[in-house]
């Protein structure tokens, strides 16, 4: 994967962020996805080899539109400054995404601010073990590469049904149940990257594993 030539079109989509310059770059463009697609479709592969229960998610199917969503978000710019894509991306689960941007990049995994009943599924999985997740949380290998749950709006008191001394309210109040490590960009032009790349998977994956058994079960 040439890295180097995906962050040259990036810092050049964002010096011209409109459909004209996209148009008349569309080859590079291409050329730009394609390489990326190639590369994705490489990680998947090893990634279906050291996890048994991967849910294969090709190159196609796991990367994200390089355009914003202006319908929801009209003040973005018409192209992002990054590319996204998820693994492991069993639906209605939460993936591990991996996003190569300009001067930052980013791993992450779990479930983003999810709708009421998987957020009531994630709380009621708490409440009956919330030590398990607590212990995948506190692993020191987890608590150097990524530290703990991405911070976002948390409630002020106790969930609906759950008491304000429930021994584990601060996970209770959580909204977003995900975690995520940003890093330079300049890490993916090394050549230890991929062993990074699955070194962060293998480290996310019980803490993903704990979130989606709690919401499929």
């Amino acid at each position: 994967m040439d890295f180097k030539n995906q962050i040259n079109f990036l810092q050049e989509l964002q010096k011209n962020n409109n459909k004209e310059w996209m148009d008349t770059n569309r080859k590079w463009y291409k050329e730009v996805r394609d390489d990326y697609i190639a590369w994705l479709n490489d990680i998947n592969s090893k990634l279906s080899v050291i996890d048994d229960a991967y849910y294969d998610t090709p190159g196609k199917k796991g990367i994200n539109r390089i355009n914003n969503n202006l319908m929801f978000h009209p003040n973005k710019p018409i192209y992002k400054d990054h590319f996204g894509a998820g693994f492991d991306k069993r639906p209605n689960t939460g993936d591990f995404y991996v996003e190569i941007g300009i001067e930052r990049s980013m791993f992450a995994g779990g479930l983003w601010r999810p709708d009421p009943k998987r957020l009531r599924s994630i709380r009621d999985a708490i409440d009956y073990d919330g030590e398990e997740l607590l212990q995948i949380l506190n692993k020191k290998s987890f608590k150097n590469l990524i530290g703990g749950l991405y911070e976002d709006v948390k409630l002020t008191n106790a969930p609906k049904g759950f008491s304000n001394k429930h021994r584990h309210i601060d996970l209770l109040r959580n909204k977003t149940f995900a975690v995520a490590m940003e890093f330079s960009s300049d890490l993916v032009l090394k050549d230890d990257f991929e062993d990074y790349l699955i070194n962060a998977y293998n480290i996310m994956l019980p803490f993903r594993r704990y979130l989606n058994k709690a919401i499929t079960v």
